[in-house]
């Protein structure tokens, strides 16, 4: 395309749908709206470089993850019967055995 035909074109303008007060309001309110950090800080959103669509499955994979560990961690636990043996509990403080 030439520039004398880019030139020759109408120019249109859009116009709001929104009237003046309404975009004002909108304008107001958006310019008082707390910012990311703050958002971030009061739990409102979450801090993370992860996509907003992959946030609930990077969390559901954090949980599972602590789930496992903590699994783990009581199965490492001593046992009750142990611990009476090593002196770290008296008798009657030990729970019963099923």
């Amino acid at each position: 395309m030439s520039t004398t035909q880019a030139e020759s074109r109408p120019v249109h303008t859009r116009k709001s749908s929104v009237d003046p007060a309404t975009a004002e309001r909108l304008e107001r309110h958006l310019s008082q709206r707390p910012d990311k950090n703050d958002l971030v800080e009061r739990n409102i959103l979450k801090e993370g470089n992860v996509a907003p669509s992959l946030q609930a499955a990077k969390e559901k994979l954090q949980r599972s993850q602590l789930e496992d560990k903590l699994e783990h961690a009581l199965q490492q636990r001593p046992k009750p019967e142990d611990l009476v043996k090593e002196g770290i509990l008296q008798d009657e403080e030990a729970p019963p055995t099923n």
